[in-house]
């Protein structure tokens, strides 16, 4: 069987130290991946999670909402207390707390905070104490929602998302020639950031390149950012190339 990808280059700009497994599923596929980070990640400082960590003792309810949530909350934690239970947003983020240690934890069908808020853990919260351990600056619809079923609501902050500082000239080049034949991006910030690195001259190929996100919401902010074919996928690495293979085997205009 003819791979999937086969002559196919995918551009890969999740950050530098999460891209090595999308572009490896790619060039599983017979495809080709150019990884050319448009998100930087950065811990917090600790000092400034010496606050945020305290009310962790208390915490009925830990919920890491990103594998990067994992890598670095329990970079910050340590060992989460034993009294608290543990919830995760996806299968990803449960693997990286896997690696920490963390087994015991409860996951949703779905990728996101409506997801997370469907389970039935999460419904009786009234008198609970969550904390929920997210990047600086996420989005508010889970504690909002946590809060108006009677939680208790705390942050751990514990990284921020940044745009590198990247020369996207050789990027650029290999695009103009005809060298790049789709666009994967995780978050609109993502999106945001490749359009600023790419410049006024990389703009009409963006807007013209197949994008592929995996979660309908990304997919609506790359459609209203004016790229003009956008393919919301499955979640994770996974659902990224096959969303891939199954666009790139039908025929297009």
């Amino acid at each position: 069987m003819t791979p999937g990808l086969l002559h196919r280059s995918v551009l890969v700009t999740r950050p530098l130290q999460q891209a090595a497994g999308l572009a490896q599923a790619i060039q599983a596929a017979g495809g080709r991946a150019y990884v050319f980070p448009a998100l930087d990640i950065e811990a917090v400082p600790a000092v400034e999670l010496v606050e945020p960590l305290a009310h962790l003792a208390a915490a009925d309810l830990v919920i890491f909402i990103s594998p990067n949530a994992a890598l670095y909350g329990m970079a910050a934690i340590g060992a989460l207390p034993a009294r608290a239970q543990c919830l995760a947003v996806g299968p990803g983020t449960a693997r990286a707390l896997a690696v920490h240690g963390v087994s015991s934890v409860v996951t949703p069908d779905g990728q996101d905070s409506e997801a997370l808020l469907a389970l039935p853990q999460l419904h009786d919260v009234a008198g609970k104490r969550v904390v929920i351990v997210r990047g600086v600056g996420g989005r508010p619809v889970l504690a909002d929602t946590l809060r108006q079923r009677g939680a208790t609501v705390h942050f751990l902050e514990c990284y921020r998302r940044v745009r590198p500082q990247a020369d996207a000239a050789a990027l650029l080049a290999q695009w103009q020639a005809g060298g790049i034949d789709a666009v994967t991006v995780t978050s609109a910030e993502t999106l945001h950031n490749l359009a600023a690195l790419l410049g006024e001259a990389g703009r009409p190929l963006l807007l013209h390149t197949p994008l592929f996100a995996p979660h309908e919401k990304i997919a609506a902010a790359a459609r209203h950012f004016g790229v003009a074919e956008v393919i919301a996928t499955a979640g994770g690495d996974a659902g990224l190339v096959d969303g891939l293979i199954n666009w790139f085997r039908k025929p297009h205009d």
